[in-house]
């Protein structure tokens, strides 16, 4: 066994080079993947229907040095998935990691919850994400040199919640399966299939949680007694897992879900 990743061992998280694509590029995890991914010199093709705010995101690799394709769509449908993955293709020639960051919550007490709500979830979450994975696997078989996909997953995957999480627990649940089944489908191939299940973190759906108002002041500290570590997740907290899960380090590593999480779902 060759033992030359010794002489530069921090080569094994590198992604310079590689071609990625973000689903949900601007919500809060996927445009953190963004820049993430081109900070470290990966090509970076990212997704979204928000054509405004892709082009923000966008500037905002681009200062970091990323290469960077917009392409507003979801991965809703077949041919939207087939769009993004040929755009990957056809603007930097390959496609290596794929990070499903598109998703959505509609949050209801189950005697409340209208059935079109749930399913739409369902169908953001889980759905999409399987479309994705799917066209991303048939591109990375097809060139023959393995990849990395990451889906997103939840501490919710694993843990109920009180509060009208049905439909978001029940669609982790699902990607949590989809995760360790693709892992066992594709290891073979070379193509590596983890999910990435963060708690709180920083972001403008959570910022509220963050504030010292009386609101969230109670709610956090209420939180933060099932948090080992203490404290609320940061960006900075996914950026690591992330790149792992990215690159060469991460190439004996699949089917698993990687809980980015303070220790909550260790108690």
């Amino acid at each position: 066994m060759s033992e030359d990743f010794l002489k530069d061992p921090l080569s094994l998280f590198s992604v310079k080079g590689k071609t990625a694509v973000v689903t949900g590029a601007t919500g809060a995890f996927g445009a953190l993947a963004a820049k993430v991914l081109s900070g470290a010199g990966a090509n970076v093709v990212i997704c979204a229907n928000n054509a405004t705010g892709l082009k923000k995101i966008a500037a905002e690799c681009e200062a970091l040095g990323g290469k960077v394709h917009i392409v507003a769509k979801r991965p809703n449908s077949e041919e939207n998935c087939a769009t993004i993955v040929n755009a990957a293709t056809d603007r930097f020639k390959s496609l290596d990691i794929l990070v499903v960051a598109s998703g959505q919550n509609k949050v209801a007490k189950i005697v409340d919850q209208k059935a079109e709500d749930f399913l739409d979830v369902m169908d953001a979450n889980v759905t999409q994400s399987w479309l994705m994975a799917r066209a991303a696997s048939r591109q990375m078989i097809k060139q023959g040199k393995g990849g990395k996909i990451v889906l997103m997953s939840s501490a919710r995957g694993l843990l109920g919640h009180p509060a009208g999480y049905t439909a978001y627990c029940a669609s982790k649940s699902a990607i949590d399966g989809i995760t360790k089944a693709l892992g066992c489908e594709l290891g073979a191939t070379g193509i590596t299939v983890n999910a990435l299940g963060p708690t709180v973190f920083r972001s403008p759906l959570t910022e509220w949680m963050f504030a010292d108002d009386e609101r969230g002041k109670t709610v956090r500290a209420g939180f933060l007694t099932r948090v080992p570590k203490g404290r609320l997740g940061e960006p900075e907290d996914l950026a690591g897992p992330l790149l792992f899960l990215s690159s060469k380090a991460s190439d004996f590593y699949t089917g698993h879900i990687l809980y980015a999480d303070g220790g909550y779902t260790a108690g």
